[in-house]
Order: C-alpha cells, then structure tokens, then sequence
C-alpha cells in the first residue's frame, strides 16, 4: 500500500505508473500473442475471426468493469480518508457483485453469440472460427473479472506492483499455453481462447492464495464476504456513468466493426492487427491515466486539490513526451511490425497505412484519457460520459460512415483521430470549470 497524499506528484506517479505500465504490456499480450500465433500458424481467416471477437467481448463486459471502477475509487478515497473499515466493504462488495455479473455475461453472451456477429455482418466464412473463440472465452469470464477485479483493489489501495507480479505469471503461461495447444498439438482456434482462460484463473487462485496469506486489508474467503448496500449504491452512483460510458464505447467499436467487416476479410485482418498495435502505443496514456486516478481520489479523500492540479500538470508532460516517442516508432517501423503478425502482404499494407493516419494522433489520445483520469478519481464521472458519447456517437462514428463511402477504408481511419481530438477539447473544457472538485464520496 501506498499513501499518495505526501511527496513530489511528478515522481510519486510516474513510480506509480511504472509497475501499471508493464502490467498492461503484459496484460496486452494475451491478445498480441493471440494474434502473432492465429496470423502466422492458422491464416488470415483466422485472424480475422479473433479480432472481430474483441469488440463483442468488450461491449459485454464494459457495464460490469465500470461499475466495479466505481468501487475502486471509492475504495482509493477511504484509503485516503483511513477508514480502513469502510475499505474492507467496499472490496468484499465489489466480489459479490462482479462474481454475479460475470455469470450473467457468460450466459448471455454464449446464447447470443451468432446472432451478434450476424448483426455485425462478419463474412459468414468467418462465423465458425468466432464462434468458437468467443464461445470459450466467455465461459471463463468468471476468473477474468475475479483476477482484474483483485489487481484494481490493490491499485485503489496504492500498490501497483502486486498486481504486476501476478500478470507476468499470468502472460507467461498465456504464451506457453498458446504455443503448446497449436504448435504441439495442433489444436484450433479455440484452443487460443481457453490457454487465456487457464492463465487468468492460475494467476487469480494464487493472487488470493498469495493476499490472504501476507495482505493487512485483503482476506478473502466466500464464507466471510459482506454485501454492503450503502456502498454498492455509492459505487453504482460514481460507477454507473463510467460503465454506461464504457458501454456506449464498445457499442461504437462494435458498430465501427460492422463497418469495417462490409470491407472484407483482408481490412478485417489488418484492422485486427493494427488495433493491436494501437493497443500496445495507449498503454503509456492508460497507465499514467491510471496512476493519477489513484493519486487523485487519495488526494481529494484528503481534501488536498491543488496537490490535484499540480499531478495533472506532471502526467500531462510525462505522457505526451512518451506518446511522441510512440508515434515516432510507429511512423518508422509500421510495416516491420505488420509484418510480425502476418505474412500476407495485402494485410500489412492496408495496416500500415491505418498506422501512418492514426498515430500522429496518439498524444491527443493521450491528453483526453489523462484529464479523463482526474475526472475519475474525483468521482465526477456523469459529464465525462456525456463528453465521450458526444465525440464517439456525434463526430467518430457518423464521419467513419460518411467519409469510408467515398474513401474507402481509409475513411475509418481518418475519423478515428479526429474522435480523439474533440473529445480531449470538451474534456479540457470541462475540467476548467473545476466542477469536478464537489463529487467526492468522503
């Protein structure tokens, strides 16, 4: 645990950022791994397939993930506040409710599985590899939210590198497992799926194994935990608009992957893989974006906003000098990175040239998930929402459609940066008004 209410901001949360960051390295390459071993060992149509199941996977869980985040900050503000008792409410209600949802997920999803790609026009080609990876992927939703659910509470408690050592095991044997199930045994797609699943459930029994044995606060055991009413509703208060915002998100990648899949298993393909790599350039944003949150809710449990102010000054610096660096990368060696992941030549052209429109853009990401970061930690999160539908439902979504009829593919391309840019415009906007400062829970 750490007490981020005292120190220097800049180093406090880039310290706090770093262990984060390499976590979500490691947390992406489940998908990267994913992707590197279904390109090069199954083909293209299996490409495809996985990386058009990533949206409906996401839109299922982004409700659920919202509304625990909601937990999560008011677990880092009575952290800040020391009332360790109201911690331990909070984490055990936090269990319960994500436990219960992620059964529900499952089910639905399973039972809606073809019907939601059909709706997505995935080339019926297409239909059968997707099935099957989503179908295994969500029947171990269970241990995805347990696992991810325990690394937030101890990032709400201040410790970001317990969670790191668990994600390493976890990417570790996600890699091994991948490439036993299709080098060795030769297993199908499917099998990619379910290495993930076996990996996030190791790491998630031996994180709990490991926390009730050496944590001060965390003790679970599903004989001992305590629904609290009070805090549920506060968290369904501060975590509802983040989660009907994460929603509403994965509804416009669901809808921007309808588009693309009018475009045919190639743009599939190389969308896939550039969305990967897409992935891997914002976790320098995610993880700072992260950190300050934390910094934020221990810091306005303490009452203290200038300290607030002065840390988003710090992570804005930190993470646009990191997202040009990115860029720069990216801008040189797009095509390399491609080809990694695919051999198929028109695949890595059409990705690079989603790369070459998208990532000189990647500060913009940059400086809207940072400010957002403040907004979350405070508990302000109702106008957030309103801000990220209107820039992903009012500007990306309907230039993605009106620009792609006359340029094609690349008109997706173009509208996704611009997306980015007015929502950190309205974001900033708001956050001069300093209105965020009289949502706190303490």
């Amino acid at each position: 645990m750490q007490d981020l209410t005292k120190g220097k901001e800049q180093g406090l949360i880039f310290r706090f950022a770093v262990p984060m960051l390499i976590g979500n390295v490691f947390q992406q390459l489940y998908n990267i791994v994913d992707s590197l071993v279904v390109g090069n060992f199954l083909g293209k149509d299996a490409l495809a397939a996985v990386g058009a199941s990533f949206p409906v996977i996401f839109t299922l869980i982004s409700l659920i993930i919202g509304i625990a985040t909601g937990t999560t900050i008011i677990i880092a503000q009575y952290f800040g506040a020391k009332d360790y008792e109201s911690v331990r409410r909070s984490i055990d209600t936090m269990y319960i409710f994500t436990f219960v949802a992620s059964l529900i997920v499952s089910a639905v999803g399973i039972f809606f599985t073809d019907d939601i790609f059909r709706l997505l026009q995935l080339p019926e080609e297409l239909l059968p590899q997707a099935r099957s990876y989503l179908t295994v992927y969500l029947a171990g939703m269970i241990v995805f939210f347990g696992f991810n659910g325990t690394s937030a509470v101890l990032r709400g408690l201040g410790d970001s590198r317990t969670p790191l050592y668990f994600l390493i095991l976890a990417s570790l044997v996600n890699i091994g497992l991948d490439l036993l199930f299709i080098l060795v045994f030769g297993w199908g797609i499917a099998s990619v799926a379910l290495a993930t699943v076996i990996a996030q459930g190791g790491a998630f029994v031996t994180a709990i194994i490991y926390l009730n044995k050496t944590h001060e606060i965390i003790r679970f055991s599903f004989r001992g935990l305590v629904f609290d009413r009070s805090i549920f509703h506060k968290s369904i208060r501060i975590g509802l608009p983040s989660g009907l915002q994460h929603t509403f998100v994965a509804l416009g990648m669901m809808a921007l992957m309808g588009l693309v899949n009018t475009f045919g298993t190639t743009v599939i393909a190389a969308y896939s893989v550039a969305q990967r790599i897409d992935s891997l350039a914002m976790l320098f944003a995610m993880a700072f974006s992260a950190a300050l949150t934390s910094f934020t809710g221990q810091n306005i449990g303490a009452g203290n906003f200038e300290r607030v102010k002065r840390g988003l000054r710090s992570t804005l610096i930190m993470g646009s000098a990191v997202s040009l660096a990115v860029t720069a990368v990216v801008l040189l060696f797009g095509s390399e990175i491609m080809g990694l992941f695919t051999p198929d030549a028109q695949v890595v052209v059409t990705g690079t040239r989603y790369l070459n429109i998208v990532s000189p853009f990647y500060i913009t990401f940059t400086g809207m998930f940072v400010i957002g970061g403040v907004m979350r930690g405070a508990g302000d999160t109702v106008v957030p929402m309103f801000l990220t539908l209107f820039s992903l439902w009012l500007v990306r979504i309907p230039l993605a459609f009106f620009l792609s009829s006359f340029m094609g593919e690349a008109g997706i391309w173009w509208a996704i940066p611009i997306g980015w840019l007015s929502g950190m415009i309205f974001s900033y906007l708001y956050y001069l008004t300093g209105k965020w400062k009289t949502k706190g829970v303490t």
